[in-house]
C-alpha cells in the first residue's frame, strides 16, 4: 500500500498540484489493493492529493486530514463536532456496502455532505449465488451428489422424490432492493409469478413494473419460494420468527441472502429441522459460526459461508465506481454511480460491519 508521502508526490497529468482537492483513502477492513487496481489508483492520484490512512491511529488520521478534506473514501466514525470542522468535505463514500450507526448523519444532510455507498456492486454476484441455492434446493443436488457418494443413489424417477422445477413457480420476496431486483432479472427465464413483500416501496412503483405488493402472510402463505433480501431495521430485526414460519406453507424453500438477523434463527432451524422448509443461507448471525453450533448439522439446510457477493470483480467493481463518481463531483456534478443514503431511512440500518471478505 502506499503511503501518504508516496502517494502525494506521485506523477500526475492534468491538474495542478496545488489545486487538485484532498482526498482521504481509508477502505478498512478492506485494502486499497482490494478495491483499486493498479490503474484506477494511478488515476485517483493522477486527479487527487491522496492521503492513506495505512496504519495510522483513526482518530489522529481524521483530526490531522478532515479540516482540509474534499473527499472521504471509507467509513470513519465521525462526530457532529468532526463533521462541523469538515469546512470542504464534499462526500463521504462508503466502500464496506452498509451505512453504519458510526456517523451524525443528519449533520452530514444539513451541510449538503453526500454519503455514498458501493453496495449496488455486490447485487449480481449474490443473485448468481441465490439462483444456484434455489436449484440446488429444488433438485436436490446436495443430496443427490451425497448418495452417489455413499453408493445409494437412486436413478432416474426414484432419485427425484422432493424435485421440483422453478418453471412458472410462486415466488415471493421479503424486501426488494437492489439486491431483489438482481435476482428477479436472473429469474427471468423461469417465468416467475411474483409476490413482493417491502413497506418502503410504494405499490404503484411496483404496479408499474407489473410487480404484485402483499402483505407479508400473502407473500409466505402463497409462495413455493421465498428470498430473504430485506435490510435490517428495528421494523425488520426478527421479522421472521416462529409465527411467521407457521405460515409458511410446508415444503416451501427459503433462501436468507440479506442478514441473519432478519429471521429469528432458532425459529428458522426448527423450521428446517422439522422439515416444514428447506432452506439456504449465506448469512450468520456471528462470523464464523463457532463449530458446535447447532447450525452446522442442522438437516434440511443448506450453508454457505457469507460468500456470494465476495468476487475479485465485484471488489475491483467499487473501485471503478467510486473513482467514476469521484470525477463527476469533481467536476461539480451529482454522482451516479454509487447509492446515495436517504435521510429518512439512513438512521434505521442496523447491519453489522462486514470483515475484509
Amino acid at each position: 500500500m502506499a503511503s501518504p508521502e508516496i502517494a502525494t508526490s506521485s506523477s500526475n497529468v492534468g491538474d495542478d498540484v496545488s489545486t487538485r482537492p484532498t482526498l482521504l483513502l481509508d477502505p478498512t477492513p478492506r485494502t486499497v489493493s482490494d478495491i483499486f487496481t493498479p490503474d484506477a489508483l494511478s488515476s485517483l492520484n493522477q486527479l487527487f492529493t491522496v492521503i492513506e490512512r495505512g496504519n495510522t491511529l483513526a482518530s489522529a488520521f481524521y483530526s490531522e486530514h478532515l479540516p482540509t478534506a474534499t473527499f472521504v473514501v471509507g467509513q470513519p466514525e465521525l462526530s457532529t463536532a468532526d463533521i462541523a470542522g469538515a469546512e470542504k468535505l464534499k462526500a463521504i463514500i462508503n466502500v464496506e456496502g452498509n451505512f453504519l450507526q458510526n456517523m451524525d448523519y443528519a449533520a452530514c444532510f444539513s451541510r449538503n455532505i453526500r454519503i455514498l455507498t458501493i453496495s449496488p456492486v455486490f447485487a449480481q454476484p449474490v443473485a448468481e449465488l441465490a439462483l444456484g441455492l434455489a436449484l440446488s434446493l429444488a433438485r436436490d443436488i446436495p443430496a443427490a451428489h451425497q448418495a452417489f457418494v455413499d453408493g445409494c443413489e437412486q436413478y432416474g424417477l426414484a432419485g427425484n422424490g422432493h424435485a421440483r422445477t422453478l418453471k412458472g413457480c410462486n415466488v415471493g420476496f421479503v424486501g426488494f432492493g437492489d439486491l431483489g431486483r438482481s435476482i428477479l432479472d436472473t429469474l427471468s427465464g423461469f417465468t416467475p409469478n411474483v409476490r413482493i413483500y417491502d413497506p418502503w416501496i410504494s405499490p404503484e412503483a411496483l404496479a408499474r413494473q407489473s410487480l404484485a405488493s402483499c402483505s407479508l402472510q400473502e407473500v409466505l402463505s402463497e409462495s413455493e419460494l421465498v428470498f430473504v433480501v430485506a435490510t435490517v431495521t428495528p421494523d425488520s430485526l426478527h421479522l421472521l420468527g416462529a409465527n411467521e414460519f407457521k405460515k409458511i406453507r410446508k415444503g416451501t424453500l427459503l433462501i436468507l441472502l440479506s442478514r441473519a438477523d432478519v429471521v429469528d434463527m432458532d425459529a428458522f432451524l426448527e423450521a428446517c429441522r422439522s422439515g416444514h422448509i428447506h432452506a439456504a443461507t449465506d448469512v450468520f448471525p456471528q462470523e464464523p459460526m463457532p463449530l458446535s453450533h447447532p447450525i452446522r448439522s442442522t438437516p434440511n439446510l443448506l450453508l454457505s459461508a457469507h460468500r456470494a457477493g465476495a468476487l475479485q470483480s465485484a471488489l475491483y467493481e467499487i473501485g471503478e465506481r467510486t473513482l467514476a463518481d469521484l470525477k463527476l463531483m469533481k467536476q461539480g456534478l451529482p454522482p451516479q454511480n454509487c447509492k446515495r443514503a436517504e435521510p429518512e431511512l439512513v438512521g434505521m440500518m442496523l447491519s453489522k460491519p462486514v470483515t475484509r471478505s
